[in-house]
């Protein structure tokens, strides 16, 4: 995988750093040779060519950068290097200028020609110390390490060179052995549905796998400086498992500025992008920033996407934020905010942010040291687990510029420590931009490798196993009128019913009445859903799925409240074995209760507790009453008048399942299913 991004188009730290020791060092040898400054060569000619060189690029611009002319000055070294090729200042100072270009290969080249040379050119054997940062960065990691620990054990060597040295050892040991033991990769392309002659980057789908947004930068003449721009486009997996030809999002999402770094949500309704203002400080038609790059949000109604606004909160600063990545309940984005230390050298972290009951995002706070470090972290994926984090780092133990790693989080909420992809998912270069799949089994990256069709392209690979998260899979449906059948935009939530914590918690859409969200299988969920006007929907399953199985399907009919007749089943409400206590995953349940009888307040109910045949009759009914009571007592500590509520046990005298029906029943599994179903509490309305 290739760099592929702006974002990422930053000079590694040493060549920052090199930059500023360069320009030193030519404000240095230009005053010291009016002192007539001793060279290694007597060679006049060369001499002067060399000082014309080494000033070159203070004096003139280059035309094709824009910035200081070091294509000149290594021209002039050059001349100065045919005069006399013993010359080893030549060779340092066109190593540094290649280093300040990004020719890593050029300026190692250099560096070698002069320690030829001279062994010893500088005090501290900070030369050793280049050469093997550039060394390690083109993947040349036993170099490296050999002229890295030659810097450690030079006296006089700086104490932070020394510091990143060793850390930079270590990194060459790692790659070293991950080239020995390399993972299985092999990368397919997504074909001409997605990928064009132009680049196409950051993808990110829908939990179902069914729909592909990504970034597509054109050539556009409209655009008056560069020539081209930033689009978001959609392609959505036919049923023949390929991916159809992509189609632009509408106008009113792209613009002439740039739009890049999608995420969206679960049931692809929401999404969140990076945009960026514009040499006028402009973000395009209708949209305000708060400087630099913004994070945007829109939301699509039906099949329309509402006009983009500044993601409301207190994420967006005047730095720059980018690279967001929305949770599987959307209430918790990740992203990457870049600040410029005081050192003028770029830093980049990951920071979450979580939404608050009015809609707007709370004050982002940066993930631990576990997961950033002192250099860059880019890229964060937070996968629909909800417990799964990949990202890119500079920082962590790898294979030089930015790896991918994962990291997993514990029962505490906390972030383990980071684990490499290894090698060939990682390499010498930049790796960066990774989706996975809801199952984990896929993952989709950008890469310029041949091949393609055109520049940057998105291929996909099987994940290996030990990389995988914990597997998700999509559950969706449709919340209806159960009478007239018309869609409702209902409210809903899911309670995992091990642990008591909602994991979701969200809405329908607005129009169709559909929804889609993702959950870790193998775990039994609480589904309630509400909506004004209706009495409200429990059911509880288990996320149980067959091999071949990719999702869960439930429809959910909502009963108006003029039904007064039918008896409503709490199906999410739980009592501690033989007791009458609640369990804590009931409340949720009960509150949607305790919110409808207070959104209809004349409305009166009974609540009815009922038990299943087995054991004694008269301990059922007492059992039966008692925890029909202990609802009530709850509604009523919820703010509900008492005189609107009763309880009644009605004990084993009303199953839903006769016991006839159930001694025909051959698996005891399909018994205790219909044991369970009678052992339930109801609510009904009265006069």
């Amino acid at each position: 995988m290739e760099d592929f991004i702006a974002d990422s188009q930053i000079l590694r730290n040493t060549i920052s750093m090199k930059n500023l020791l360069l320009a030193l060092f030519i404000l240095a040898t230009a005053s010291c040779s009016t002192a007539q400054m001793t060279y290694s060569s007597k060679n006049k000619k060369a001499i002067a060519l060399y000082e014309q060189g080494r000033d070159e690029p203070g004096k003139s611009v280059d035309p094709k950068t824009h910035g200081p002319n070091y294509a000149g000055g290594i021209a002039l070294l050059e001349k100065a290097l045919e005069k006399d090729p013993a010359f080893w200042e030549a060779h340092m100072v066109e190593a540094e200028m290649y280093e300040s270009l990004n020719q890593p290969y050029k300026a190692i080249e250099q560096y070698r020609k002069a320690l030829a040379i001279n062994p010893n050119p500088t005090s501290g054997g900070s030369t050793y110390f280049y050469l093997g940062t550039l060394e390690y960065s083109v993947g040349e990691y036993e170099n490296a390490s050999k002229n890295l620990t030659t810097f450690v054990q030079t006296k006089g060597a700086h104490p932070e060179y020394v510091t990143r040295s060793k850390q930079l050892i270590d990194d060459c040991a790692f790659a070293i052995e991950a080239l020995k033991n390399p993972n299985q990769f092999k990368p397919v392309n997504l074909g001409p549905g997605v990928n064009t002659k132009d680049s196409e980057y950051f993808p990110t789908i829908t939990v179902d796998g069914k729909t592909l947004l990504f970034t597509r930068r054109l050539e556009d003449k409209r655009v008056e400086i560069y020539g081209e721009q930033e689009d978001f486009y959609v392609s959505n997996l036919s049923t023949f498992n390929t991916w159809e030809t992509a189609i632009p999002m509408p106008k009113n999402i792209n613009t002439l500025n740039n739009e890049g770094a999608p995420t969206i949500a679960a049931d692809g309704r929401t999404l969140i992008f990076v945009a960026c203002s514009d040499e006028s400080g402009s973000y395009g038609d209708n949209r305000k920033g708060k400087g630099s790059c913004d994070l945007f949000y829109t939301k699509r109604l039906g099949n329309q996407w509402v006009d983009p606004i500044n993601l409301p909160g207190a994420i967006n600063t005047g730095n720059w934020e980018t690279q967001p990545s929305l949770s599987a309940d959307g209430k918790t984005l990740y992203f990457v905010r870049r600040i410029m230390t005081r050192g003028g050298r770029p830093d980049s972290d990951i920071y979450t942010s979580t939404m608050k009951d009015d809609g707007s995002w709370d004050t982002p706070v940066r993930l631990s040291n576990t997961i950033n470090t002192p250099y860059m972290e880019e890229s964060v994926l937070i996968h629909p687990d909800g417990r799964t984090l990949y990202f890119s780092s500079q920082g962590h133990r790898g294979m030089g510029g930015l790896d991918i790693f994962v990291s997993r989080m514990n029962d505490k909420g906390e972030w383990g420590i980071p684990e490499n992809l290894g090698y060939p998912i990682n390499t010498s270069a930049d790796e960066n931009s990774l989706l996975v799949s809801a199952d984990g089994e896929i993952a989709f990256f950008a890469s310029d490798r041949k091949g393609g069709f055109g520049k940057l392209d998105l291929y996909y690979f099987i994940m290996p196993e030990k990389f995988r998260p914990v597997k998700t899979l999509y559950f969706d449906g449709l919340v209806f009128d159960a009478v007239t059948k018309k869609p409702l935009p209902g409210k809903f939530s899911l309670v995992n019913m091990k642990t008591g914590k909602e994991v979701i918690k969200s809405e329908a859409d607005q129009v169709n009445g559909t929804f889609t969200v993702s959950l870790p299988i193998n775990e039994d969920y609480a589904l309630s859903v509400s909506y004004p006007g209706y009495t409200f929907f429990s059911q509880n399953f288990n996320m149980t799925i067959a091999d071949n199985q990719e999702s869960f399907h439930m429809d959910v009919p909502m009963n108006p409240l003029s039904d007064i007749v039918t008896p409503r089943a709490l199906k999410n409400v739980f009592f501690d074995l033989d007791k009458a206590t609640l369990r804590p995953e009931s409340f949720v349940e009960l509150n949607k209760l305790r919110d409808m009888l207070k959104a209809s307040p004349t409305a009166k109910i009974e609540i009815g507790g009922h038990t299943d045949t087995q054991g004694d009759a008269a301990r059922n009914l007492q059992l039966s009453e008692a925890r029909a009571k202990t609802v009530k007592d709850y509604l009523i500590q919820q703010g509900i008048e008492a005189s609107r509520l009763s309880s009644k046990g009605y004990g084993e005298t009303m199953p839903i399942v006769s016991d006839e029906t159930i001694s025909k029943m051959t698996k005891e599994s399909e018994k205790e299913k219909a044991h369970q179903e009678n052992r339930r509490t109801e609510y009904k309305f009265v006069k």
